[in-house]
């Protein structure tokens, strides 16, 4: 969280109360999350699709799909997504790793730890980005709910955890030698998705921070990482077209949790900052556990409906307040080099230029908008104003 004197002002993303904006983001990540906790138990009814091609097919055509919906914004916004292009470029490379780390880590360890383990370690991941690439300091509310949300995470993964679980190992010698090997691969893998997790929404909300409206940013991360999972999906996808079921399974997870989701996480990192977002995904281990024990069949003890209520309990701290004080979400900027200063950061020696410059980008991005306020950017109200005031 930035300082309470950084960019107050009635220039913001829902008029003069930044906390609106700030808990409408909460409410979109917390959508998004609960539509994410049903992928896991979706796989299980196609179980002859490999993981590789559940990965594929969700966040391959889902991400395809985030690029068709923004193609308007993204044509608008061309020279802004390729002056930035490392950055997309990284965030593309995080969604093709993510679902292929994350639908192998629950077939390996199950649902309910897989997915525990991969979405409880991004906040973590996510602080720890920002903290060294973005400067940006802790608070003691965000932490107090990421440490109670990591750590009923843990609990109920630990306590979800039983010996020849849902991994679908057939015959006791069988069973006992993968699960030697196959919980702790899962975990590995659960991390790797965690990491990757919180890099590509770091970067999309550095994105949308840096200029780029949240279809924009989130269509062009989405479409190429979803053109990376394709030959994956050609060279694993075979199982999806083997039966009517299997078709549904895959038609669902791209369109309703990849394709609806990222949408409304698109949204949310509009509003408030990756690590607080990725905090909110907690949500999505409780409602993945929940369906794990009534469809799937997975045991869950006395303590891992604990671990339940602690994450939802940490979703009090990672709310936004509403008392003005703490973290102003939506009200963030990003420091790029193409962003004027924040108040409560220091000034860099900037070119006479450099404002003029900045807000003929913006004005270049209003003219190519739809006219849907998802295809602003976010801060270009507040750059316009900071600009305003330079030049005076």
């Amino acid at each position: 969280m930035l300082s309470g004197t950084s960019l107050s002002g009635p220039h913001s993303l829902t008029g003069p109360d930044r906390l609106p904006g700030a808990r409408w983001g909460a409410v979109f990540v917390l959508a998004a999350s609960v539509l994410w906790g049903t992928t896991g138990t979706a796989a299980t009814f196609a179980p002859a699709v490999s993981p590789l091609a559940i990965g594929a097919v969700a966040m391959g055509v889902g991400g395809l799909l985030q690029a068709a919906y923004a193609a308007r914004p993204i044509r608008g916004q061309w020279r802004l997504l390729l002056e930035q292009w490392p950055l997309v470029s990284l965030g593309a490379l995080a969604v093709g790793v993510y679902p292929l780390a994350f639908y192998t880590s629950m077939h390996l360890a199950g649902v309910a730890v897989g997915t525990v383990v991969s979405i409880g370690s991004a906040p973590v991941a996510a602080a720890v980005i920002e903290r060294f690439a973005d400067k940006k300091p802790l608070t003691r509310r965000w932490l107090a709910g990421a440490l109670l949300g990591v750590a009923g995470a843990g609990l109920l993964s630990v306590a979800g955890h039983r010996p020849g679980g849902a991994d679908g190992a057939s015959g006791a010698g069988t069973e006992s030698a993968l699960d030697s090997w196959a919980t702790p691969a899962g975990i590995v893998l659960g991390l790797v998705a965690g990491v990757t997790y919180a890099l590509y929404s770091w970067a999309a909300h550095r994105l949308i921070g840096g200029g780029l409206s949240a279809r924009a940013a989130m269509g062009a991360v989405f479409g190429v990482g979803g053109v990376l999972l394709m030959p994956v999906l050609l060279l694993t996808g075979r199982p999806l077209v083997e039966s009517w079921t299997n078709v549904g399974v895959g038609a669902y997870m791209a369109i309703v949790p990849m394709f609806a989701g990222y949408i409304l996480f698109g949204w949310g990192l509009a509003r408030i900052r990756a690590s607080t977002a990725t905090g909110l995904s907690l949500v999505e281990t409780v409602v993945a556990a929940v369906l794990a024990v009534l469809v799937v069949g997975e045991r869950l003890p006395a303590a891992g409906w604990a671990g339940a209520a602690a994450v939802l309990a940490g979703l009090v701290f990672l709310l936004p307040r509403a008392s003005g004080q703490g973290d102003h979400e939506d009200g963030e900027r990003l420091p790029l080099p193409s962003a004027l200063p924040r108040p409560s950061m220091p000034a860099p020696a900037m070119g006479p230029g450099l404002p003029h410059r900045e807000v003929g980008a913006q004005s270049h991005q209003k003219d190519s908008a739809d006219g849907n306020s998802d295809d602003l950017p976010a801060d270009t109200r507040d750059k316009e104003d900071k600009a305003e005031q330079t030049r005076g």
